[in-house]
């Protein structure tokens, strides 16, 4: 084959999203020296800003945390360490011959200084949720599955797959308990994410800046924090994958001249491990199987992926019928009313959460002005990249943006839809903005320079919504230990009662005990609570005894909820323990300074 012949032949195979770089013009030499600082520079900038970053955390005052968490604490170290980073990415991203190696190298980077900074910095676990999981592993693994008088923790026994499994592991490892692993579920969890989004955006364009940039932008993005020890990230994995390996499979129109050897269809083995992968998603999590029927109907419309998607659609479909049919019937059944009446307000869906009585911490309107912008943001990015690179049109990945929308519209799920759907659409409109910032056949230095304050930009923002409420998210080992006094000596059938849900462990052997919430209770309790502490307790602890003892704990990390979140008035923890300390009927067992523990007997008649 002659070499125009060839040349040709590689322009149309590499198709609008893979045109090759143009031939070297005159000043070539000029041009390759300054390549080769770029690649020096780009080796050199990686392990500065790794070694930055390490030497930033060394002494990070945790105890001065406030409205903006880990934000106002955090030296100026870090924040250079992010920028060179940036900068590194930038330089490695404008040559194309920087090895994939060293831009994985970066990722990894990213990934670390976001997501691990809390775990190296934390004395324990971060965030309450994540305890309740642990303490529900550890009640299947007591009970040999489904747990008795789970009460609200029931939820769990109907979707038990990702405890079940983290249960397995226990056992076959002889491990006492996940606490120590899951502290770096968020780091491990968004290093793993990257195989499938490599696989999907590999599977529509062969510009390797583009994927590269794509995957940066996303993780630079994505700030919604559903990526801690929790079925959630479990599930969304197990989704990324289900669409990447789809995307391989379709090799999006974009890349004429496919594989000759690839049938239309799924080869069977693989559908079959596509449908356990599907399995795994319905049996672990109640919303993500109703996140991939929406992406699979969606990518069921156009003819060319109908026969990938049909398939899929169809599995995900059969098997969250029968599985809410029979396991998970029993939560169903008694939730059917208000899933029904929330498909009548879709404004409440979107808009929903609990209204608070306090007023929030100023840095927290803020923060919810920039996670707004940010979000905002990448879905004007995504448009924009649709309407002015046709190409990505072709490629499946706007029905895969468009996914979640219909679910934002029929549920609130806690209040927490319009987050889950900017998670699940953000694989997607990632890739659609950076084709807007990083056109293809465009390797000009200055192009991708250019887009360096974009991507600052978009850090420092994800970093106000994945840091700043830090501060009630970070617990101390006093706070641990005032948990595990309570689960020691409470016996079974006491009533344990709280102002939020901030209390790391006491979650344990939440079968044998009565749990209360004081923040979110009724309207009409919160208000009794807020004008008599005192009476607002006692509604829910009359009655107890020594067999049945109620316990009232107090500690930082839910004086600091209140203070952020104004759940309520900020002064009603310390307004409560001064009630307390004088109340008849409660004694103080525990204290330690990060925490306080009273013991309620119901008194005697006079």
């Amino acid at each position: 084959m002659s070499g125009p012949e060839r040349r040709a032949r590689t322009t149309a195979a590499d198709g609008p999203a893979g045109t090759p770089a143009p031939a070297p013009p005159a000043d070539a030499p000029h041009r390759t020296r300054s390549e080769a600082v770029r690649v020096r520079a780009a080796r050199l900038v990686l392990p500065l800003s790794v070694a930055l970053w390490l030497l930033s955390l060394r002494s990070v005052p945790l105890d001065r945390m406030r409205d903006l968490g880990l934000l106002q604490v955090l030296p100026p170290l870090f924040w250079v360490a992010a920028a060179l980073l940036t900068l590194g990415f930038c330089l490695a991203l404008s040559d194309r011959r920087t090895h994939g190696a060293w831009l994985t190298g970066y990722v990894l980077a990213l990934i670390a200084l976001v997501h691990a900074t809390p775990t190296l910095l934390y004395p324990t676990l971060r965030y309450s949720w994540a305890w309740k999981h642990l303490a529900v592993i550890d009640a299947m693994i007591r009970h040999g599955g489904e747990v008795p008088n789970a009460d609200k923790f029931s939820v769990y026994n109907d979707w038990p797959g990702f405890f079940q499994l983290h249960a397995l592991f226990l056992r076959t490892t002889g491990l006492d308990s996940s606490v120590g692993y899951a502290a770096w579920t968020p780091p491990f969890a968004n290093a793993l994410l990257l195989a499938p989004l490599l696989l999907l955006y590999r599977s529509v364009t062969r510009d390797r800046r583009l994927v590269w940039g794509a995957v940066w932008i996303f993780y630079s993005c994505s700030w919604v924090g559903q990526d801690y020890f929790a079925p959630q990230s479990f599930a969304f994995l197990l989704f990324m994958t289900v669409v990447a390996l789809l995307f391989r499979q379709l090799r999006s129109s974009a890349l004429p001249r496919p594989d000759p050897r690839r049938r239309e269809g799924w080869p069977p083995g693989l559908l079959v491990a596509v449908v356990v992968i599907v399995a795994a998603i319905v049996v672990s999590h109640p919303l993500t199987p109703l996140m991939l029927i929406s992406a699979m109907a969606l990518l069921s419309l156009p003819r060319r992926s109908r026969r990938l998607a049909l398939p899929v659609l169809i599995a995900a479909v059969v098997l969250t019928a029968v599985w809410d049919a029979t396991v998970a019937r029993s939560y169903i059944s008694v939730n059917i009313s208000s899933l029904v009446e929330s498909l009548t307000e879709p404004d409440k869906n979107v808009s929903s959460g609990l209204a608070a009585l306090g007023d929030a911490a100023p840095g927290q309107i803020l923060l919810s002005w920039v996670d707004r912008g940010l979000s905002a943001a990448v879905a004007l990015l995504a448009v924009a990249g649709l309407l002015v690179r046709r190409w990505t049109r072709r490629t499946g990945l706007p029905l895969l943006a468009a996914a979640p929308l219909p679910l934002l519209a029929v549920n609130a799920y806690g209040g927490e839809m319009l987050f889950r759907a900017y998670l699940f659409a953000l694989p997607a409109a990632a890739f659609l903005a950076a084709a807007l910032l990083l056109p293809s056949g465009d390797r000009r230095v200055g192009r991708t320079l250019a887009v360096y304050p974009v991507l600052l930009a978009m850090f420092g923002a994800l970093v106000f919504g994945y840091y700043g409420k830090e501060a009630l998210n970070q617990y101390t080992l006093k706070e641990v230990a005032a948990a595990r006094y309570v689960i020691g000596h409470a016996p079974p059938g006491s009533t344990i009662v709280t102002l939020t849900a901030d209390v790391p462990d006491l979650d344990l052997d939440y079968e044998k005990h009565r749990r209360v919430q004081l923040a979110y209770q009724e309207t009409d309790d919160r208000r009794l609570l807020v004008r008599d502490p005192l009476e607002g307790v006692e509604g829910f602890v009359y009655g107890a005894t020594e067999e049945r003892p109620a316990y009232v704990v107090l500690s930082r990390a839910q004086d600091m909820n209140l203070y952020v979140t104004g759940a309520l008035p900020a002064d009603v923890p310390e307004r409560l323990e001064a009630a307390l300390s004088d109340a008849p009927g409660f004694t103080r067992v525990y204290d330690n300074g990060d925490a306080i523990v009273y013991r309620y007997v119901t008194p005697p008649p006079d």
